[in-house]
């Protein structure tokens, strides 16, 4: 961001009640609203579908909570080789049948949407105790001081005054011109929680985080899947490791990826879908999903007409505490494009809020950020990668050890995994780490505190850790990473 955006904000250049407007109420927008009502601004947050937004309505938690069933489904595949049998008497009293586990769709999906309306009313419910106004509608910017609201009944726009405006709106899923969605056979990652049934063939198109979490669920679920990537391995911009140990077990488990194959569109037929790639196959399913990306959720909202920035992309321009190019007027989440993560659209929106209304801010700094993508085995990482050190001439050392060597693990018949750190090669600061393996994003946390605040491999390894545990191999390849003082 240019420099000349850098200004401080004190509460003296606030009213005693400033009035903020929040266009937008996922997780950017409602923890903004939380902040401003505890510095004692008067809140009013504007949201068209409904309170956490689409991170809780149709994105992260309808997709963890299917994930969540999948992963039942793998470890339920394990139970023989633990020595568990499902054994059962047929109603008749014929022979004894082995009851074999299968998915209701229908079932999945009814809970999956109860779940993310149960969220959405709690976050609603811990809004308005706060005093936080809520408003049901479309809310668009006349000027950088106002807020015009259309709400479902189609009445006259409702003006809203404001002193602080933050628009946090999110994305939505980019569609391809000769594949625009249906609903029924022709998929976004937004529209599966409707379907009756596990298709039969799922072709899903992208090999990014969102397209392999969905692949390799509905794998685990039963479903036939075949992935097609355009680059030439899944998830292209991980860790290389995990992203070739995660397509392996896709492989193993009877996944169909198609590496470096575009495709250029999809139509309906009689009873599925055809998917045509650019170089003129065609690939036949039941079902497709199209997840390649989304598109920041920034027009018609006025933000150009009151000289907010955008990008060429369509992202609102912000600094490190969310301001926009314009006095007053901030934003966050997804729109921004800074990182596409719930917790970072928190932090922003946190931020931005306390910035706006004169409190004590430090910058965003994504340094200590873990993101996880919830496959089976999860990838957890924080700080930097390995390419990204590589490209910059860093000098690092790093260690690495498979979770099957692991006692607990060999205790809960995993296989597949590791713990990969990066130190700096003079200091032994961790610099990065990831982790691949069951509930990785819970196992990352005290590495991105390691990054976060600079602490070393020596001082991780002498650290005590549970036997036995997945944390006692994080200690173990720390311990792998000390250079030993020669005279």
């Amino acid at each position: 961001m240019a420099a000349e955006w850098i200004t401080v904000s004190t509460p003296e250049q606030q009213p005693v009640n400033p009035r903020v407007v929040i266009v937008g109420g996922g997780p950017g927008g409602y923890e903004a609203a939380l902040v401003g009502r505890r510095l004692g601004a008067d809140v009013t947050v504007v949201e068209a579908a409904g309170l956490g937004g689409a991170a809780v309505l149709t994105d992260v938690v309808p997709s963890k909570t299917l994930i969540a069933t999948a992963e039942w489904m793998t470890i339920a595949d394990r139970a023989p080789e633990l020595g568990i049998r499902l054994d059962g008497t047929a109603l008749d009293g014929a022979a004894l049948d082995l009851l074999r586990h299968r998915i209701d769709l229908a079932a999945v999906n009814t809970r999956v949407k109860a779940l993310a309306a149960a969220q959405s009313a709690d976050i609603r419910a811990r809004l308005e105790r706060e005093g936080v106004r809520i408003v049901l509608g479309r809310g668009r910017l006349d000027g950088p001081s106002r807020v015009l609201v259309s709400t479902p009944e189609g009445a006259d726009d409702l003006a809203l005054d404001a002193d602080v405006v933050l628009v946090a709106t999110g994305a939505t899923p980019r569609a391809l011109p000769e594949a625009q969605p249906d609903g029924e056979r022709i998929l976004t990652w937004t529209q599966l929680y409707d379907l009756p049934e596990l298709p039969k063939k799922l072709i899903v198109v992208g090999s990014g985080v969102t397209g392999a979490e969905f692949a390799g669920a509905y794998t685990s679920l039963g479903a036939e899947v075949v992935l097609v990537s355009s680059r030439d391995r899944v998830l292209p911009g991980e860790d290389a490791d995990a992203a070739q140990l995660l397509e392996d077990v896709f492989k193993a488990r009877g996944m169909t990826v198609m590496s470096q194959s575009r495709a250029s569109g999809a139509v309906r037929t009689a009873d599925g879908v055809e998917v045509t790639l650019a170089d003129g196959r065609v690939v036949e399913g039941s079902h497709v999903l199209f997840a390649v990306g989304s598109i920041p959720t920034s027009r018609g909202l006025g933000l150009e007409e009151a000289g907010v920035r955008l990008t060429a992309s369509g992202h609102i321009e912000v600094d490190k505490v969310s301001r926009t190019t314009v006095r007053g007027v901030y934003a966050a989440g997804d729109v921004t494009g800074v990182l596409p993560l719930a917790s970072v659209a928190a932090t922003q929106g946190r931020l931005a809020m306390a910035h706006a209304l004169g409190d004590a801010v430090a910058p965003l700094s994504l340094r200590g950020v873990s993101s996880n993508i919830f496959t089976l085995p999860e990838i957890a990482t924080v700080g930097f990668s390995e390419a990204h050190m590589q490209e910059q001439g860093v000098k690092y050392s790093v260690s690495m050890l498979p979770l099957a060597r692991n006692p607990r693990a060999k205790m809960l018949g995993v296989r597949d995994g590791f713990i990969k750190l990066f130190a700096h090669a003079g200091t032994g600061t961790v610099l990065g780490a990831v982790i691949v393996g069951p509930r990785a994003s819970e196992s990352i946390f005290p590495l991105a505190l390691a990054v976060k605040y600079r602490i070393t491999t020596d001082q991780i390894a002498e650290t005590s850790t549970v036997y036995p545990s997945y944390s006692g191999t994080i200690a173990e390849v720390a311990r792998m990473l000390h250079h030993r003082i020669e005279d």
